[in-house]
């Protein structure tokens, strides 16, 4: 097994940077780190001399390969529990057939790495192809909006692999900031399902409309991409993920646990595992067997919902417990988040539940601007008049609060119960430590649209 880690402009360690290489971080000339010989090494002195080659350990097949908590975007971390030969190879696999890897292609994932995406398809996917990827730390708009697409044009970046949460950022600023990217074949998102309006921007400006979109759905769980198109193979319909990958099989279940056959909406479900898929949760088998089989058994549960339409493409509806009953109506948050991100004012939405007492459910809405755009009690008519018109009275928005920001995990998924407190005004958020900045939820609670009710 040999190093297959190089940096793509810089051979040797010691030599000078060159014109490929990234700027030097900014100097900080007020930032002192005492060197302390009792916990610091110096990372050339351990490395000089080192070999680069690296004896492989004998394991068994299902031996643990990691364990990986779940973001607790919605509840309770858990431990996912991944063996070593089926992940890897099922990693492998989608790698090289979902994003069509070439030995030619770079390619940039921006993911985090301690994520599972950063895992799947940073690390494991891609070096068990001897992949050349570009690995990138820190923000899509630092030091300024046409960051990512620099990098793109700067070491001819082939394939691609953001998230919709990404993607909806850098609409804000237009098609300006959008360099050349002539070197761009294929376009991935992945994390949660994309509007169709952040969709076509990816697709008609970022792409050019000449790079196909793999809009991937899968989870912690799955292990690797479990409904997704075909580079070229696979005709795209914005905001579908469109089909199983090989060896998948879904279907669609209703209340009842009964199969839903043909156009339909319900449960998501899968019928038999794939070498990719969790082996347990670690040190609890019981919430296992508990979360993924309990309520329809001999299904895996993923716990979104989904709509099949009448040519087979499937569109996750989002999470089953981000479905909303309003008046004895289920209305999907995915949906009316969709609509309101039609608006041009509106760069991001989110949307919870909060109880209502005639209703059930009421529903509550933050939204994120576009830049220059004000938030007026105009505005706010536009919106509910939209998702009036898009879904129906039914789901017309009872509260829409301007966000500057929304809670989100490191990995960019938002976090929806802790909006659910603050649509209820509830202090009590239970475990944050994933959340990023914690002083967007502090500023929510304070500009809270509904005071006292």
């Amino acid at each position: 097994v040999r190093v297959c880690v190089s940096h793509l402009s810089k051979e040797e360690g010691d030599a000078p940077l060159g014109s490929q290489s990234p700027p030097a971080k900014r100097p900080c000339p007020d930032l002192q780190v005492p060197w302390n010989p009792e916990v610091d090494l110096c990372w050339h002195t351990l490395v000089r001399g080192a070999s680069d080659e690296c004896e492989p350990e004998w394991c068994e097949s299902e031996d643990p390969l990691f364990i990986l908590y779940t973001s607790g975007s919605t509840g309770k971390p858990k431990g996912v529990l991944h063996t070593l030969s089926g992940y890897m190879l099922y990693t492998a696999l989608t790698f090289k057939l979902v994003f069509d890897y070439q030995p030619d292609d770079v390619y940039w994932c921006t993911a985090d790495i301690g994520w599972i995406t950063g895992h799947s398809y940073i690390t494991y996917g891609p070096l068990a192809n001897g992949a050349t990827s570009v690995l990138f730390e820190g923000l899509p708009t630092y030091p300024d909006v046409s960051r990512m697409w620099e990098i793109v044009d700067k070491y001819h970046v082939t394939k691609f692999y953001t998230a919709p949460t990404a993607i909806r950022l850098l609409m804000k600023y237009g098609r300006e900031p959008v360099y050349k990217r002539d070197s761009l074949k294929v376009l991935g998102t992945v994390g949660e399902p994309i509007n169709p309006e952040a969709w076509q921007w990816y697709y008609s400006v970022v792409g050019e409309k000449r790079c196909p979109i793999v809009d991937t759905f899968w989870q912690t769980e799955t292990g690797g991409h479990v409904l997704t198109p075909l580079p070229a193979a696979t005709p795209m319909k914005p905001g579908s993920a469109t089909f199983p990958f090989f060896g998948v099989v879904p279907a669609v279940l209703n209340e009842s646990g009964e199969e839903l056959e043909g156009a339909s909406e319900g449960y998501l479900v899968f019928k038999q595992p794939w070498p990719g898929v969790m082996r347990t949760v670690y040190g609890n088998q019981q919430r296992f067997e508990t979360t993924y089989f309990k309520k329809f058994p001999g299904y895996y549960v993923t716990g979104d919902g989904c709509r099949r339409d009448k040519d087979g493409y499937y569109w996750i509806t989002g999470r089953i417990d981000d479905m909303l009953n309003v008046s004895g109506h289920l209305l999907s948050t995915a949906e009316v988040e969709s609509a309101l991100a039609e608006h041009e004012a509106v760069a991001e939405a989110a949307v919870v539940g909060r109880p209502h007492p005639v209703k059930g459910e009421s529903l509550y809405c933050f939204v994120t601007l576009t830049d220059g755009v004000t938030y007026s009690r105009t505005l706010e008519a536009e919106l509910k008049k939209q998702v009036r018109e898009k879904i129906g009275a039914i789901a017309t928005p009872d509260f829409i609060q301007n966000a500057p920001g929304l809670p989100k995990t490191r990995s960019g998924k938002i976090m929806r119960r802790v909006l659910r407190k603050i649509a209820c005004d509830e202090r009590d958020l239970g475990d944050i430590s994933t959340l990023a900045d914690s002083s967007v939820v502090e500023h929510l609670f304070q500009n809270r649209c509904c005071v006292g009710v």
